[in-house]
């Protein structure tokens, strides 16, 4: 069965880092773009960061210069690693293969003091 698994949400104080990281199945990994999303209450789900297969990365404007998407071949993982995190960072974070209906199940992210 083809999944998606994140892991690494928490609760952080502003100014912190989290690193999240999305383990995919089969061969998602080495056929599909990667992407991570957010949606905060109330609002509508957004891309963070994105970066193809071969490691051409874009991020919204929002967390350019903060955060860093990754990837690891031989993990099959995409990473999120999140720096000078803001109380505005809070939200849902999902693990998305772009271009395809494949969704992780999320995992929260709290900044707050």
């Amino acid at each position: 069965q083809v999944q998606l698994v994140e892991s690494g949400g928490g609760l952080v104080q502003p100014g912190g880092s989290l690193r999240l990281s999305c383990v995919a199945s089969g061969r998602i990994f080495s056929l599909y773009a990667m992407g991570w999303y957010r949606q905060a209450p109330g609002k509508q789900r957004e891309l963070v960061a994105a970066i193809t297969t071969r490691g051409i990365t874009n991020y919204s404007d929002s967390v350019k210069g903060r955060f860093t998407i990754s990837r690891d071949g031989r993990k099959n993982t995409v990473y999120l690693q999140m720096n000078s995190l803001k109380p505005e960072d809070t939200a849902a974070y999902y693990c998305h293969a772009e271009n395809s209906e494949l969704w992780g199940q999320g995992t929260l992210v709290t900044v707050s003091s």
